[in-house]
Order: structure tokens, then sequence, then C-alpha cells
């Protein structure tokens, strides 16, 4: 096994999948349950195939490691794919979440159902290559790439306004993405070179490195999303189906962030240092105003959406505290999000299939016949307001630690989302658990079936697990987080030399 391309094997499984599904013909039920199982065995194996490459992996290498590497083309383009400490958790989270989506959607989708599990398929494949990618322009083949299927997801299975949100969430994207490709243009015109490994040891001029940094910029910031370019998420959310936005937030939001470490920050980082206040910035207003803005929603999925460009907000403030408190939490964050937020919607997703409406003012008092839905709800609120014990706050401390080394008054500002987040959390949850159960429409309502706590429990059981003991995630980050505040170091004093000798 030691020569065996396991980043390729679990990155590209899901596509045999793709070719089952293919070769089922028939439309009747008979097919529609093979369909089902294909996308569902296909998927877990992934997740079981991508736990090898945790339980192989060494902590104490900071560098990439299961590297494979298969040149392309004369240019210097290469199939180039390895992990280091921070990539490989999202490759875990990714594989975790998919096989979870299957399940969420096994009765809830029943129109197209050969296309939406295909559409899944190959959207996880493409999320996988993201953080497996060496070659900066295979990272954004991936990158770029992995909007298809979610506008198709968006577009075909999503509600009323499916077309309008897909559409919106589409270019958005692409529109940032645009300059990052320009800015992978100039940096292989600079350097010679396509190779990230190369290109992080690689020292751009620092006039290059303002706007390589704002080119790559525009394309994350619109990815996390973070003010003032996060409107297309709320939209998006609201009308994508269940499965949809578990992998929108769990996923997909997570790809800025993680371009931000792995790109921005060690790539430019005189110019990260320069523009960190514009950073702190945006985070403290999206934190505070869109919580301010959750507070008075009246739809589960579009509250639960503003909660996530809010906590998203400490990923961003986290990362460009460049210190070795606020990237771990900063990245823990985005781990812990992955499973708290996609959870919450799926919770959303267990009272819509049985209610067809997200509108909050039509529930209440679920409580008193839903009493294990009403503890699992409360879990994920409880770690979405940052709890001590819940996977939220470890998180959460981590980026108002480092942030607070830096600049006290923005950690000061970045508590008060703290606040809010409970407000608008025990707010939805009060209206939506407890009370008297007085609607007639909600008396027969059953509690969670097998299969919804299959879904669910595994996410409340790890929401608690890294919430006690973060340090399984902590110890694999360590020795890259590490790697990457030195060598911003080095080159910020190096810069700082230059400047004080000219």
């Amino acid at each position: 096994m030691i020569d065996w391309p396991i980043l390729t094997t679990v990155t590209f499984l899901p596509l045999i999948g793709v070719l089952l599904i293919l070769f089922i013909r028939d439309d009747g039920e008979v097919a529609r349950r093979n369909v089902r199982n294909v996308a569902f065995l296909i998927t877990a194996f992934t997740f079981l195939t991508s736990l090898w490459i945790w339980a192989n992996f060494d902590n104490a290498d900071p560098g990439f490691q299961f590297v494979e590497k298969h040149d392309w083309l004369d240019s210097g383009i290469s199939y180039h794919m390895g992990v280091d400490g921070i990539s490989m958790l999202f490759v875990i989270l990714t594989t975790f979440l998919m096989p979870l989506c299957i399940l969420a959607s096994w009765e809830s989708v029943q129109k197209r159902l050969k296309e939406y599990m295909i559409a899944f398929l190959i959207l996880e494949t493409l999320m996988i290559g993201v953080f497996c990618a060496l070659d900066i322009v295979l990272f954004y083949v991936f990158f770029e790439a992995g909007l298809i299927p979610m506008f198709i997801i968006i577009g075909v299975w999503g509600g009323n306004r499916r077309v309008y949100a897909s559409f919106k969430f589409f270019l958005y994207t692409l529109l940032g993405s645009v300059l990052m490709l320009l800015a992978i243009m100039a940096m292989y015109w600079e350097s010679g070179t396509t190779n990230i490994r190369e290109l992080l040891a690689y020292e751009f001029p620092l006039e290059m490195q303002t706007w390589l940094w704002l080119a790559f910029f525009a394309s994350f910031a619109v990815k996390m999303p973070m003010w003032p370019v996060h409107t297309w998420l709320p939209d998006a959310h609201v009308e994508a189906p269940t499965a949809g936005s578990v992998i929108l937030a769990g996923i997909l939001l997570k790809l800025g962030g993680y371009g931000f470490i792995r790109f921005s920050l060690p790539m430019f980082p005189v110019a990260s240092a320069d523009f960190a206040p514009l950073v702190f910035t945006l985070s403290i207003v999206a934190i505070i105003y869109t919580s301010l803005v959750a507070l008075v929603q009246d739809d589960m999925k579009k509250l639960i959406a503003y909660s996530s460009v809010a906590h998203m907000g400490y990923v961003t403030m986290g990362i460009f505290a460049m210190n070795a408190q606020g990237i771990q939490g900063g990245i823990f964050q985005m781990l812990s999000h992955g499973l708290v937020s996609s959870a919450l919607f799926l919770c959303v997703g267990v009272v819509y299939d049985r209610m067809h409406t997200r509108e909050i003012s039509a529930y209440g008092g679920l409580v008193n016949n839903m009493p294990k839905y009403a503890v699992v709800f409360m879990i994920f609120t409880m770690a979405n307001v940052g709890l001590p014990g819940t996977s939220g706050f470890v998180g959460e401390f981590l980026t108002l630690i480092g942030v607070f080394q830096v600049n006290t008054w923005v950690a000061v500002f970045a508590t008060i989302g703290v606040i809010l987040s409970a407000a608008y959390a025990l707010w939805l949850y009060r209206r939506v658990v407890f009370g008297s159960l007085d609607k007639e429409s909600l008396k027969a309502l059953l509690d969670m079936s097998t299969r919804e706590k299959v879904v669910i429990y595994p996410l409340a059981a790890l929401t608690l697990f890294f919430g006690i003991y973060p340090a399984p995630v902590l110890d694999a980050t360590a020795g890259s987080v590490d790697a990457l505040i030195n060598n911003i170091t080095v080159s910020l004093q190096a810069a700082q030399s230059v400047a004080i000798a000219n």
C-alpha cells in the first residue's frame, strides 16, 4: 500500500459510482433503489478509504505526504497531488459528509434521481481534488469545475426561485475566479513553474505581491463568503435542496479559507500583513452585521445561512492574525462549522420533509412529540453559539486569543458576535422547539426515523467529541501551521531588512 496512489484513488472513486449509475437503464422503483444504493456504498467506501490517509499520516512531518506526480505538458503543468496536515482534514470532512448527504436525500428527492446522484458524486471528486492538488493549474481546474454540479443541483432540484439563486451563485463565484486565473498566469510568467511547492519557496517582488494578493482575495472572499460579497449565499441556501445546503455550508465555503492558508499567506506574506487591517475590518462587519440580519429572519434556512457568514468572519480574522492560535483556530472553526452548520441544515430538512415549510412561525412545541429531535437540535444550537464542551467553542476561543495578541479592539468587537449568535440561535430554538403544541398540523408529526438518526447522530457525537478532546485535529495541523508561520516570519523580516536598507 505504500506505493499505491491513495490520493488519486480517493479523489476519483466517486466517478466509478457515476459509471455504475449510468449502466442502470430501467426507471422503475428497483432501479431507483439501486441508484441510491450505489451512490451510498461508493461514498461510504470512499470515506473508509480516506481514513487510511489519516491513519498513516505522520503528524511530525510538516511537509506534503502521499505525493504523486505525473508530467502532462512540456510547459511544466503536471498532475501533482499531495496533502499536508491542513488539507488532509478537509479531505476527510468531504468524504465524511457525502454519504450523509446521500442518506439525507433518500426519500426527499424523487425526480431525476440518477442525475442528482451523479451530480453529487462528480462534485465530491472535484472538492477532494481541490484539497489534494499541488499544481496551481490543477487546483484551479478543480476549484472552478466544482461550480458546475452545484449550479445544476440548485437550479434543477431547488425551490421556487432556484434559477435566480443558481445563476447568482455561479456569476458571483465565477467573476472573482477570473481575476485569480490572471494572477496564476502572472505567477507562471514570473516564476516559470506551476508547482505549488516551488511557488511556496519563491519570493515574489513586493509590488507584485500586492496585485496577486488582491486577485486571489477577490476569488476567496466570494467563496467564503466575506461581507459585502456574501449576498449570493442566503439565496443559494434557501433554494438548494437539503443535501445541497449541507455541501455548500460544510465544504464549499471552506475553499476560500483553505485558499487563504494555502496561497495568500505563504506566497504573498508581505501583502497579507499589509492588508490584514482590511480583512479584520471586513470580518468584524460580517460578524456583527450578519448576526443582526439573522435576528430578523423568518426562514430557518436563511437564518442559518447568515449565521454561516458570521462564523466565517471568525475564520478570516483568525487566519490573518498570522500566529499559531489564530490560524489553528481558523482551521478548527472551519472544520467545526462543517459539522455544525451541516447538521443544522439537516435538522431543518427533517421538519421540512414533514411540513414542507421553513417558516419559523409554522412551528412550536416540537419537544412534546419529537424529543429526540429536540435534543440533537439543542446540541447543534449550543455548538453554533460556541458553548464550552462543543467544537464551536474551541475554534472561536482560539481565533479570539490569536487576534487579541495582534489587535485588542478587533477581539473586543468580535466577542459581540458571540453574544448575538446566542440571541438568534436561542430565539430560533425557542420558537421551533419550546412552547405548547397547539398547531393541529404539528400534532401528528413523528420523531426522527432510523435513517435520520443514522445521518444526524454521528454529527452530534463528533461535535461533542472534538469539543471535549480537540487534540486529534490540533496535532494533525500543528506541524504545517508552524512551518507556515516560520515562512511568514522569515519573509516579513527579509522585507523589513530591505526597507531599512533602502
